[in-house]
């Protein structure tokens, strides 16, 4: 017989409420617990873990959600594609659906790029048009992001597609700031209505990827290989990591340009 059994039964029964009560109030704090309750544990420091975003520990938390948003809409990748930096992400989700490649960059020696020029000014890029356009982490470092957008607009062919992602709760890039700028972080509406002045608005879409437990990590440099899997399965609009626009200009594909016509 059990010490428990031994007991009288009022009693046995009190201390069943007790221990359910305890039970509920621990299943509480472990929700939200009390002030001086937390435990930060690794993250408990002022200097991040890692300030190269988590590449020099693995897969950077912000890379793994742009593959995810670009794997999303393969589809769109396609035809005359354009990318900045180099081609990786044309060539691993477009495959033989792109019949040709472009890749720019806004300064010279880049050996992957086909093309210098600028977004912001629109020089290198006239009479250009593309079917896709791949903008992964770039109109944060363009100051004139609005003169920016208004160039892609221009470059895309009736019925094309941008498929463009900006950071969101992020460090500063220190490369690109000491190199031609880092400028922007912009929340998911300022994303929305940054496009609208261009674009038609039910040609926008955005989609934002993240969490406080990803935020959090994302900033302290950890990477996606420190975090258990299941926790990118939760996108939280409050905490965006990550926002992701595809946008398509108005019109049919194959359509001529009229560059007379103004924006949509």
């Amino acid at each position: 017989m059990t010490l428990a059994r031994m007991l009288p039964a009022g009693l046995r029964l009190r201390l069943r409420s007790l221990r359910d009560a305890l039970r509920r109030r621990l299943a509480r704090w472990r929700v939200r617990p009390p002030v001086g309750w937390v435990r930060l544990g690794g993250l408990n420091r002022v200097t991040p873990i890692s300030r190269a975003f988590g590449f020099d520990r693995g897969t950077p938390i912000d890379r793994y959600y742009i593959e995810r948003f670009l794997s999303e809409h393969a589809a769109d990748i396609r035809g005359h594609v354009l990318e900045v930096g180099d081609d990786g992400y044309m060539r691993r989700f477009g495959g033989e659906r792109v019949t040709q490649r472009e890749v720019l960059h806004v300064t010279p020696g880049n050996p992957q790029a086909t093309l210098v020029g600028s977004l912001e000014t629109g020089e290198g890029l006239a009479g250009r048009e593309y079917d896709c356009l791949i903008l992964t982490q770039t109109l944060h470092c363009i100051y004139d992001i609005r003169a920016a957008v208004r160039t892609l607009h221009q470059v895309l062919a009736p019925g094309g597609v941008a498929l463009v992602t900006l950071p969101g709760i992020s460090q500063i890039s220190r490369y690109d700031a000491d190199r031609w700028g880092d400028y922007w972080r912009l929340t998911p509406l300022a994303a929305h209505r940054l496009f609208g002045e261009v674009f038609d608005h039910e040609q926008i879409e955005v989609r934002v990827y993240g969490n406080v437990q990803t935020a959090a990590a994302f900033l302290h440099g950890l990477s996606l290989e420190d975090l258990p899997r299941r926790v990118f399965d939760y996108d939280d609009a409050d905490y965006p990591v990550l926002i992701c626009l595809r946008v398509q200009r108005t019109g049919a594909r194959g359509a001529s340009v009229d560059s007379s016509t103004p924006a949509q």
